[in-house]
């Protein structure tokens, strides 16, 4: 692998993916600043805790196409497996954007977008787990939690060997930023989806 090419997919990625979209349509949308509310995260569950599912859905779809971007440019202009370096930046970015003193979002919609460009099988599938968890449990955080962790083994199943091992990175950081979320589920004290806390 070239170093030079990997540097510009590491930069790519994690400038993209530091883009505070959900602070910026917050603000945009009339909501004050997301970090003032609820769980103080930049991510679109939080936007969501504003009561305003429109700038939800549109900081769920930027997020993603952080991730989405940077893995399509980087595979159109040098390839495999620069663009899967890209995507794996992007969510560095995400989660901890230089802009906002390093404290981000947790990287949900990220990843689902670093999936979804890389091989989209498999980040349907992921998609897919993340909804049926949310709806049967009630919680963002335990269907992004399951959707990280069989990422990786639907990847290695459906052959994906290369984005299976991206997506082990993913989702080692995905379960690192909801650290505490783990701890709240293991006390049954999680919030659910729809609540404003």
């Amino acid at each position: 692998m070239d170093n030079t090419t990997i540097i510009i997919a590491l930069a790519l990625g994690y400038l993209l993916g530091s883009i505070p979209f959900g602070l910026f349509i917050g603000r945009l949308g009339g909501q004050g600043d997301v970090r003032e509310i609820g769980s103080g995260n930049i991510g679109a569950t939080n936007v969501l805790r504003t009561g305003r599912k429109d700038l939800a859905a549109l900081t769920l779809l930027f997020d993603a196409g952080k991730a989405a971007v940077s893995a399509l440019a980087i595979h159109h202009f040098f390839g495999a497996p620069y663009h899967l370096i890209a995507a794996a930046a992007a969510l560095i970015g995400h989660c901890f954007p230089i802009w906002l003193k390093f404290k981000g979002g947790k990287g949900v919609a990220t990843f689902f977008g670093a999936l979804l460009a890389t091989a989209w099988p498999v980040g349907l599938i992921a998609a897919a787990t993340w909804l049926v968890i949310a709806v049967v449990f009630k919680m963002s955080s335990m269907a992004a939690l399951w959707a990280a962790g069989t990422a990786p083994l639907v990847a290695f199943y459906l052959g994906y060997t290369n984005v299976a091992i991206m997506a082990i990175f993913l989702a080692i950081v995905i379960f690192i930023r909801h650290r505490e979320n783990i701890g709240r589920i293991a006390k049954g004290t999680e919030s659910k989806i729809g609540s404003n806390k």
